[in-house]
């Protein structure tokens, strides 16, 4: 069977997707401290491993396969190995699947940043995208729950989540919270403690990355080349907005714009934007990225009002703008062959209704399943580094590594006394 342009794109597309892990390995190592930085990039990268023989051998059955539970979860034992494709065409679309399950769980990690115990992330990444991630995509995206043949999606009616608003961005945005109350804070934590990005050129080209992957992630699934054509514009678009809404938020509130908030403004309208990609005109996606911009901004600084500690912004900025973007498809989504669309359009309460059913129904669900997983954890093996670990830094704590090193001695940079110097 020869490969169809489409097949190809899917597959350009996974590529894409999964660049965006490395991507977010250097964005959140050049936010992390000096001496957290390779254990921030290898958390990303050990994701890809983990999640992609996971996926293999039963994350994808859990997340297509025939229902169990009453459509809460595909059989995993359907699709084992995935045997049953070997010589289909069908790979690609697993392939490009699995990288989505990769970004949504090394996402999590920027959150818990200095002072997580690297095997017990490793430990930590497999059991929740099983127990988490799988479902929730089964549910969104497999004819599960939240479908429109599913209990909730046929009593409230089907949320539109074109690339992962709830499944990837609310998904690990509250996982994260979760894992940050479980975790505990740094002993420096508080807006005194506050610690610039070490790295902004890393951080930098991490962003650029991520923008640049973000064009497979949500273009990957586009079924004509006339909706390809505005989920191009979009994805554009929307992080574009975000990010001038992000530096003028801050040239009002700090008297300055950073290059921390271009960045973050960018990701924010990225995650604002996934879910509605497909769903809204060009102007609805400015709209829904001037929100996230703004929203996001304001968020990030809500973790000192309430005692969480979420090093990198994964909070603000994906839980945020995820529900923002999620809800926001309510209000803008256009009609499709003049019927229905959002409250804008004048169709109704229905999809606004949908949208917000769906977006609470994983924040109940994410949230009392991460909070399971990560207390078995924490009450076992240990989450957490020891306070000496952690002042040392958790790079040579967990692996004997430093991200820098100058001239012929190991340990010639010393990244504590160099932070104390910034």
């Amino acid at each position: 069977m020869e490969l169809s342009t489409s097949d190809v794109w899917v597959m350009v597309s996974a590529a894409l997707v999964l660049l965006m892990t490395p991507g977010l390995a250097f964005f959140y190592g050049g936010m992390a401290r000096a001496k957290a930085s390779t254990n921030m990039i290898l958390m990303s990268f050990v994701s890809i491993g983990l999640v992609g023989v996971v996926w293999v051998l039963w994350g994808y059955g859990m997340s297509a396969a025939p229902p169990l539970l009453g459509g809460v979860v595909g059989n995993p034992a359907a699709d084992f190995g995935l045997t049953n494709y070997v010589g289909t065409a069908d790979m690609i679309g697993i392939g490009f699947g699995a990288t989505f399950a990769i970004i949504t769980v090394a996402l999590i990690s920027g959150a818990v940043a200095d002072r997580t115990r690297f095997g017990s992330w490793s430990v930590f990444v497999p059991i929740w995208v099983t127990l988490v991630y799988c479902p929730l995509a089964f549910m969104v995206w497999g004819g599960g729950l939240l479908s429109a043949d599913g209990a909730i999606g046929s009593t409230f009616g089907e949320a539109i989540d074109f690339a992962g608003g709830t499944v990837v961005h609310i998904n690990a945005g509250l996982a994260a919270l979760v894992l940050v109350y479980i975790i505990g804070s740094r002993s420096d934590f508080g807006p005194k403690g506050f610690h610039k990005p070490h790295n902004i050129p890393l951080m930098m080209l991490g962003a650029a990355l991520l923008w640049f992957g973000w064009f497979g992630f949500n273009g990957g699934a586009a079924g004509t080349a006339e909706e390809a054509g505005l989920i191009w514009v979009n994805t554009m678009v929307a992080p574009g907005a975000a990010m001038l809404a992000w530096l003028i938020t801050e040239r009002i509130r700090d008297g300055h714009a950073t290059s921390l908030g271009a960045a973050s403004g960018v990701v924010a309208g990225l995650v604002a934007i996934t879910p509605a990609c497909a769903n809204v005109s060009a102007l609805g996606a400015i709209l829904i990225g001037v929100l996230a911009g703004v929203g996001s901004a304001l968020a990030v600084g809500l973790k000192y009002k309430f005692g969480y500690d979420d090093a990198l912004d994964v909070v603000g900025v994906h839980l945020v703008s995820g529900i923002i973007g999620t809800v926001m498809i309510g209000f803008v989504a256009l009609p499709v062959d003049g019927e229905g669309g959002g409250l804008f359009y004048g169709g109704g309460a229905g999809q606004l209704v949908a949208q917000v059913v769906a977006t609470l129904f994983t924040l109940v669900f994410t949230g009392v399943m991460t909070a399971l997983i990560g207390l078995a954890i924490a009450k076992t093996i240990g989450f957490r580094v020891s306070p000496e670990d952690e002042a040392r830094g958790v790079d040579l704590s967990q692996h004997s590594e430093s991200a820098y090193a100058f001239g012929d001695e190991e340990a010639s940079y010393d990244p504590i006394a160099e932070e104390v110097r910034a």
